[in-house]
């Protein structure tokens, strides 16, 4: 079994990054409403590893319910071409975050979240690619597990994860089959998989008589057990059948974070 060092393979890729932008101008807006304990978590993050490679973060806080303030602030950023990318941090208390998000310009959404991007994503003209979803391929590309020709079991069809990483695996020539809660059988489904991608946020959901032998496990999952941070997986008694299997912490999480950094560079270079 190898371990999938996520962690790892983004400190590679902030020295990378760092280089990059050095002849780039990046600025990052990251726009935030209310204090969700989680949220606050997530920003600090993307604000350190975005400013430790050399892009300039702004960080708008909106003590607000008044929906036409994010808007106008929203507006504003479109409109600033020294602002390269935009994020719009969920949740958006007491608001519509969907239609909020929506409002972003299309070039300048780091989270790939749009209509636009998505329908681009849909029509193999892929712009923008959702950051977990890149961080996920990036991972198995740099690995050297092979997407292409692969069966690929996806379990979570939500918005952020499921539906576009099946999207862009497809992309890549993978035959994917996209799980759910309403699924049938779904260890009949998992045993046959090459490789395992599980976004549920439900702990030991995946057990060792759901998986084949050498299969590879990608956990997206992240749950809270008795003070400990754990994934989908039923790690210790799984992993001794995988051929490589993330850990959590330190698997896709790492990747997320410095996949905005690589659409921010992308962004950059296109615009």
């Amino acid at each position: 079994m190898i371990l999938i060092d996520g962690k790892k393979y983004r400190d590679e890729l902030l020295e990378e990054y760092k280089k990059k932008v050095e002849d780039l101008s990046i600025s990052l807006a990251i726009i935030q409403v209310g204090n969700n304990e989680a949220s606050n978590l997530y920003i600090t993050n993307k604000i350190k590893y975005s400013s430790q490679v050399g892009i300039n973060v702004e960080y708008f806080n909106l003590d607000t319910e008044d929906e036409k303030e994010v808007e106008e602030l929203i507006n504003q950023l479109n409109e600033n071409d020294n602002i390269t990318g935009i994020i719009l941090q969920s949740p958006t208390p007491n608001m519509n975050y969907d239609r909020l998000a929506e409002m972003i310009d299309s070039k300048k959404d780091v989270d790939g979240f749009t209509k636009e991007n998505i329908y681009k994503l849909y029509m193999k003209e892929e712009a923008i690619i959702p950051c977990t979803v890149k961080g996920i391929i990036k991972l198995l590309d740099h690995y050297n597990i092979p997407i292409s020709g692969s069966n690929i079991c996806i379990i979570g069809r939500g918005n952020i994860v499921g539906k576009p990483l099946a999207l862009a695996l497809t992309n890549r020539d993978a035959t994917v089959t996209l799980c759910h809660s309403k699924t049938k059988k779904l260890k009949d489904i998992t045993k046959k998989a090459d490789i395992i991608i599980s976004a549920v946020g439900k702990p030991n959901m995946i057990t060792e008589d759901m998986v084949k032998k050498d299969f590879v496990g990608i956990d997206v999952g992240i749950n809270k057990v008795n003070g400990k941070t754990v994934g989908d997986f039923d790690f210790e008694n799984i992993k001794d059948k995988a051929s490589y299997i993330t850990p959590v912490p330190g698997g896709v999480g790492p990747m997320t974070i410095a996949m905005i950094i690589d659409n921010l560079i992308e962004m950059a270079e296109k615009n």
